[in-house]
């Protein structure tokens, strides 16, 4: 069961703020400077996206005065989260195989940068992609806007969207891969209530499908 904020103060809304747009902002900012994808907006990308992981989890401590686990995470021993997540992975292989397909997406403008960055940049992007995205997406905006008062098939689509919609700068056929994505990972978190379940899938996923290639390349 949820532990709702006492009240929705400042700092929800800012949460809120920050888990629902803060990427979307950082990634316009960053592209009013830089070229995207390069190796300088990239480092100051993820730099700033952490930044946000950050204070979004102080506002939770701080602001909010909540634990942890009022967005799920740390909810389960880690053994089974791994395992979970293990799951998890499979089936957003499963369900991002079909789909790309489907739209004949191949990775995008984005997909190509990403393999001409050094592999240490581009693994430290994965792990964020599964950290902060699952923490914006799934853990905070949903447990929070149903905190508000918002009924749970809203509380659960308008994050949905943002983060398929979000991924428009790679082309429309990684919208449509992201919101199928992104469905499987709600479905997952609302059924588990497992945060770091959903990291994990998420970063694996996210391995297997731009790591992984690199290094089998290199081999």
């Amino acid at each position: 069961m949820n532990t709702p904020p006492a009240k929705t103060n400042r700092a929800t809304w800012l949460g809120l703020f920050i888990a629902l747009f803060g990427i979307l902002f950082i990634r316009w900012a960053i592209a009013l400077v830089w070229s995207p994808y390069t190796f300088e907006a990239t480092v100051v990308k993820e730099s700033l996206s952490w930044l946000c992981v950050v204070a979004l989890l102080l506002i939770i401590r701080r602001g909010e005065g909540l634990p942890f686990r009022s967005v799920h995470l740390g909810t389960a021993p880690i053994w089974k989260s791994i395992l979970w997540a293990l799951l998890l992975t499979l089936m957003c292989l499963i369900v991002g195989g079909a789909v790309g397909t489907a739209t004949h997406f191949r990775g995008g403008e984005m997909g190509a940068a990403l393999m001409k960055l050094p592999l240490w940049l581009v693994v430290l992007v994965t792990i964020r992609a599964g950290v902060a995205e699952e923490l914006f997406y799934r853990g905070y905006a949903i447990e929070r806007l149903q905190s508000m008062g918002l009924n749970r098939w809203l509380a659960t689509v308008l994050p949905l969207l943002i983060f398929g919609f979000a991924h428009g700068v790679n082309g429309w056929q990684n919208v449509v891969v992201a919101l199928a994505l992104g469905a499987v990972l709600t479905g997952f978190y609302l059924w588990r209530r497992d945060l770091a379940a959903n990291m994990i899938g998420h970063f694996l996923v996210d391995f297997i499908g731009v790591v992984l290639p690199r290094l089998l390349v290199h081999h």
